[in-house]
């Protein structure tokens, strides 16, 4: 295209340069024929390309057909590993893939046959044993129910049913206790009861707040697989928290120890007891 371009340039140069005196009349361009000075024309009047029309990517996008985004769902994993006062042992693995619900499977060991409660404690702190994690998680304030009942705390997973070995296992499928956000189950514990939960139903005293499931046979608090910062502060908050409360509750006991003469412990044990 350049050599093109180029030998167009130079005809041009050439047609429209000054007449050439020459020695040689008979060889001089000017010489008229006739007597008169002829003008001399060039043909050549510019270059007119024409290229092949073919479309050039200009991008990516130009370049390739559109394809619709992907979003991969993330997965979040946490574990507790149950251990109680007695033989009571097992293992809770939760599972969310992005936003739905939590998949919860459960295997304890060293139960007695039959139903026992098995509830979402709000508190990770088990250092006066399964008495202080708390009560049920309910961040909705709502009274005890049935895992499937719309009134119901978070924490109501209903009941794992032991066989003949003492063996419970169970798959819960819950919408109420994500793995991240506020209302997370990590840094809470899972607590294994004595007894069965009536689900709200049995018409006891208890039935409306903790389902008459009897003593906290095990007990553990949920933490995520895959540790981050964000995972660690949220731990820390729901532990020490408690201990916090369990702070507070000793300095108070020995406030009053102070003031009654009374053992500086009684109102520890006055909680245990209940």
């Amino acid at each position: 295209m350049q050599a093109v371009v180029a030998a167009a340039m130079a005809a041009h140069t050439i047609l429209t340069a000054p007449p050439l005196q020459s020695h040689c009349p008979f060889l001089s361009p000017t010489t008229p024929p006739f007597g008169h000075t002829p003008t001399l024309h060039s043909s050549f009047h510019g270059l007119s390309l024409k290229l092949a029309r073919h479309s050039l990517p200009l991008s990516l996008a130009a370049a390739a057909p559109k394809k619709p985004l992907a979003v991969v769902a993330a997965t979040k994993k946490a574990v507790a590993v149950l251990k109680g006062t007695s033989d009571v042992e097992g293992v809770v693995t939760l599972t969310q893939e992005d936003e739905g619900p939590t998949t919860v499977n459960v295997h304890v060991s060293g139960l007695t046959p039959g139903p026992h409660g098995f509830h979402l404690h709000e508190y990770g702190d088990t250092t006066n044993g399964c008495i202080s994690t708390g009560a049920h998680f309910n961040p909705n304030k709502m009274t005890h129910g049935a895992p499937e009942d719309e009134t119901r705390h978070a924490g109501d997973l209903g009941n794992i049913v032991a066989n003949a070995d003492g063996v419970a296992e169970a798959k819960i499928v819950d919408k109420q206790i994500p793995l991240s956000g506020p209302n997370t189950v990590v840094g809470r514990a899972f607590v294994v009861h004595e007894l069965e939960d009536d689900l709200g139903k049995g018409g006891h005293e208890l039935s409306l707040t903790t389902g008459n499931a009897g003593g906290r046979l095990a007990c553990v608090a949920a933490v995520p697989k895959k540790r981050t910062s964000k995972s660690k502060k949220r731990i820390r908050k729901n532990i020490w928290k408690r201990k916090g409360y369990w702070a507070a509750l000793k300095a108070y006991s020995l406030a009053k120890s102070i003031s009654t003469g009374k053992s500086k412990s009684f109102w520890c044990e006055s909680w245990n007891k209940e």
